[in-house]
């Protein structure tokens, strides 16, 4: 039989989640675990608590970071406005970019075990061109193919400071959009 955790039990163990996702998003999967839990304020026992080894908590964290994913997408494909729909899911892709360089590479390549999230991200990313080429908002010999061309382009950016891949999002926008 498992036992449901307290509220406070598990309010700590997403805190850890939530400053591992900013630390490892920063500074990359081999931040150890003792100054995850320095940032947290917590003991590192109490990491070892909620994450028996370091691997559950990077899987923890990558899977966080899929969860905001997909919300983020969710939110864009329930914005009426193909437009703005389209350019925010840019946008949160171009940010995730640059806030969380260090689990970007994780979630990448076939063989992870977010395959098939990927997989669903991609069919929604997929939709939003769709939608917004249907309505008329990108131009007219712009593919799906094409779209994460652009992706592709901004993930290839990151490492460069966060003012320039935001200045590259934009202008691959521009030049995808019409007026």
């Amino acid at each position: 039989m498992t036992r449901k955790r307290r509220a406070d039990a598990e309010n700590n163990r997403q805190h850890v989640v939530d400053v591992a996702r900013v630390a490892f998003g920063a500074e990359g999967l081999d931040l150890p675990v003792r100054e995850v839990a320095r940032r947290a304020g917590v003991a590192v026992a109490t990491v070892y608590r909620h994450f028996p080894s370091r691997q559950d908590l990077v899987t923890a964290v990558l899977e966080d970071q899929v969860a905001r994913c997909a919300a983020d997408l969710r939110a864009a494909l329930a914005d009426p406005d193909s437009r703005r729909a389209l350019s925010t899911a840019v946008r949160f892709f171009g940010e995730s970019q640059v806030r969380d360089r260090g689990l970007v590479e994780a979630l990448r390549g076939p063989r992870t075990a977010f395959a098939e999230e990927r997989r669903a991200h991609a069919e929604a990313f997929a939709h939003l061109v769709r939608r917004a080429h249907d309505d008329g908002v990108l131009r007219g010999d712009l593919t799906v193919a094409d779209a994460r061309v652009a992706l592709a382009a901004i993930a290839s950016a990151r490492s460069l400071p966060a003012p320039a891949v935001r200045k590259l999002t934009d202008l691959l926008l521009a030049g995808v959009l019409r007026d």
